[in-house]
């Protein structure tokens, strides 16, 4: 127990935090600001109520601002050691959790729970522990903890021994893994990390599907949910954001730029991915390719925009996925292409201001993922666009459970399958497009990021501590 109490009185605890820092040619530190769903939330709670932000220091810049005690209010950045994080970040939650929640592994070779993996484990374990103990720290009597996501599954458990006055919440930002493909971590491994879930008072899932999974692995792993609460909080895209955001403009500069890439009278097919193996860019690239074979009329009269942003290339098998990517898409180009016509305009620098561009002049939006906890380029684009878009949505996608009554449904794994929804999505007529899109914005935006935060703490404050 600790000795004394701090005085936050609703925190959260996330991997990455609402600000990084860089450090310049001449030592000054420089702050950036991050946004999303918490941002909106804090934000949305008032400087009164008392609320901290604990992160991890992710770049050399974040230590030296921990170093030299220049951070924010309202965020404790810990200085976890560099090669503990990258054990317990690349190591385990990236390559372990990520992995099985998404069911990526090629079972015939992978995974291997050997030593290595053992080690890393007990650098997830310290890194988790650093994270309960600055919250223990931090939090005033009887505060209110939000925990976020794979990363920080033991701190609820570890928490709640030190704390026990605390309301701890968890929310997962991923899918969640069916008992079966979860029994693949080894026993105590699973157990521990349910264990470590269950010490919150209130667990929190964006769709039912995956808070369900959770439920059928505590069932066949851990004795049941005991006294833990489940909800379920479908974030949705900020509508008033993205709107305003989009007409900007450097928007508007990135659009035309677009068009010309484009060319003048053809239709589009818009895609906004990280380069991440659930994404299931590679398979989207050869439906496109299915429909430039089975439907030839549509050479010269369509364009595939493509953004795949690459994302933990630290990692081996993503820069190998990220390069079979540009691969591909160099292929079509070349098997297809005409001087006048480049069918794929792929680009992989981060640029959120094109991606709104494309997100205004998509008439198809491809959203096909593996598997995904929600994704909210499905709800953003309708959002955003100009004159309706055509949504194709994974059955997989988190995204699905409320939008796909008014998407064109396919499996992800059925390129065939894919490449005719894209044909329909393209012939779809405009009236059509038109109300579908409406009705798709709405659902995308019942429930925006200030309001899914306030809602997940309202509904933690209305409990008790579990124990």
């Amino acid at each position: 127990m600790v000795a004394s109490f701090g005085a936050a009185r609703v925190l959260v605890a996330s991997n990455r935090g609402p600000v990084s820092y860089d450090v310049g040619e001449d030592g000054s530190l420089r702050a950036r600001r991050g946004g999303g769903g918490l941002v909106s939330g804090l934000s949305a709670i008032g400087p009164e109520a008392g609320a901290l932000w604990v992160c991890s220091a992710l770049s050399d810049g974040d230590r030296e601002a921990v170093r030299r005690g220049a951070g924010e209010d309202g965020v404790r950045m810990l200085d976890i050691p560099a090669d503990v994080h990258a054990d317990a970040y690349n190591g385990i939650a990236n390559s372990v959790l990520w992995f099985v929640h998404h069911m990526l592994y090629q079972t015939p070779l992978e995974p291997v729970f050997d030593a290595e993996f053992r080690r890393q484990w007990a650098s997830y374990e310290t890194y988790n522990r650093a994270f309960a103990e600055a919250l223990a720290e931090e939090a005033a009597q009887g505060a209110a903890v939000l925990v976020q996501d794979y990363h920080l599954t033991l701190v609820p458990g570890m928490l709640r021994e030190l704390r026990p006055d605390l309301r701890i919440g968890h929310f997962s930002h991923t899918p969640w893994a069916p008992p079966e493909y979860f029994a693949m971590l080894p026993d105590d491994i699973a157990r521990q990390v349910l264990r470590g879930m269950l010490g919150a008072d209130r667990l929190g899932f964006l769709t039912r599907r995956w808070a369900d999974a959770f439920t059928a692995c505590c069932e066949r792993f851990a004795g049941g949910l005991g006294d833990t609460r489940i909800g379920v909080h479908g974030l949705g895209a900020d509508a008033d954001f993205l709107r305003a955001r989009s007409h900007e403009a450097d928007v508007d500069e990135r659009m035309a730029a677009l068009r010309e890439e484009i060319g003048e009278g053809r239709r589009t097919i818009v895609r906004v991915d990280r380069t991440e193996l659930s994404k299931n860019i590679v398979r989207g690239l050869l439906a496109y390719r299915q429909l430039l074979d089975d439907r030839p009329e549509w050479r010269e009269r369509v364009v595939h925009v493509a953004f795949a942003y690459p994302s933990r290339q630290d990692l081996a098998v993503y820069r190998d996925y990220t390069a079979e990517v540009q691969r591909l898409a160099e292929d079509i180009n070349e098997r297809y292409g005409t001087p006048g016509w480049r069918p794929v305009v792929l680009h992989v620098k981060d640029d959120f201001a094109r991606s709104l561009a494309a997100y205004r002049l998509a008439d198809v939006a491809l959203v096909n993922p593996i598997r995904d906890g929600m994704n909210l380029v499905a709800k953003e684009v309708p959002v955003v666009s100009d004159t309706g878009c055509a949504l194709v949505l994974s059955r997989e996608a988190g995204a699905h459970e409320e939008l796909g009554e008014d998407a064109i449904t396919v499996n992800p794994y059925d390129v065939v399958e894919t490449s005719r929804a894209l044909h329909e999505a393209l012939t779809m007529s405009p009236a059509d497009r038109t109300d579908r899109t409406k009705r798709l914005a709405a659902s995308a935006t019942a429930l925006p990021p200030a309001r899914w935060f306030l809602d997940q703490l309202e509904a933690l404050r209305e409990g008790t501590p579990s124990r």
